[in-house]
């Protein structure tokens, strides 16, 4: 049932592209928290070559992906399908973030389909393990659409909110460590 794979092939970029959401977990190294957060927006999300894929981060409730890179760079992505054919695809690798204002952020920001307000960070995965499961107890759910609401609420914010954030409830995750903290700058390695 399961299979492991030696790289994204065009079939899973199919399989990848035809979800409407994908979920990302991380964990700290030391203790802490697991944390999985959903991701919407299709259009977030891209396969860049055969063993890399990224996705854009947008400002929400917690800062734990970024946290966590930082610290150890493990990061998982899962896609689930919710339809007649059954399957979960799961993206092991290392991530690492891009800051809208480096110069590898314009070439990552062609891969990607609207303009979403909000945007906080492109997170970068090197791949390099790929594998699916059969996804049979998983249930049928019919898509309505996307939810336009987070976009809706980006769009409404002034930009001296988000430098708020940054050194607010941006700056550290729920165990205390650094994410967007202005007194900690991302290591070379979480950016590279």
């Amino acid at each position: 049932m399961a299979k492991v794979f030696s790289h994204i092939d065009e079939s899973l970029r199919e399989f990848i592209g035809k979800q409407a959401m994908f979920f990302v977990a991380t964990a700290p190294s030391d203790g802490g928290r697991v944390n999985l957060s959903p991701k919407g927006y299709r259009d977030t999300f891209a396969v860049l070559d055969e063993h890399t894929v990224a996705y854009l981060d947008l400002f929400g409730s917690g800062v734990e992906t970024i946290a966590h890179l930082r610290d150890n760079g493990r990061i998982t992505i899962m896609f689930c399908s919710f339809t007649r054919n059954s399957r979960i695809l799961r993206l092991f690798g290392t991530g690492r973030v891009v800051r809208p204002d480096e110069a590898e952020f314009e070439s990552l920001r062609q891969h990607f389909g609207n303009d979403h307000p909000g945007v906080r960070m492109a997170i970068v995965i090197t791949v390099d393990r790929i594998a699916d499961s059969c996804g049979y107890s998983v249930p049928y759910y019919d898509l309505v659409g996307e939810r336009p609401v987070l976009d809706a609420h980006h769009a409404r914010q002034p930009a001296e909110k988000y430098a708020g954030r940054i050194s607010g409830d941006n700056g550290h995750s729920i165990d205390g460590l650094p994410a967007l903290d202005p007194e900690h700058p991302l290591p070379p390695v979480a950016r590279q």
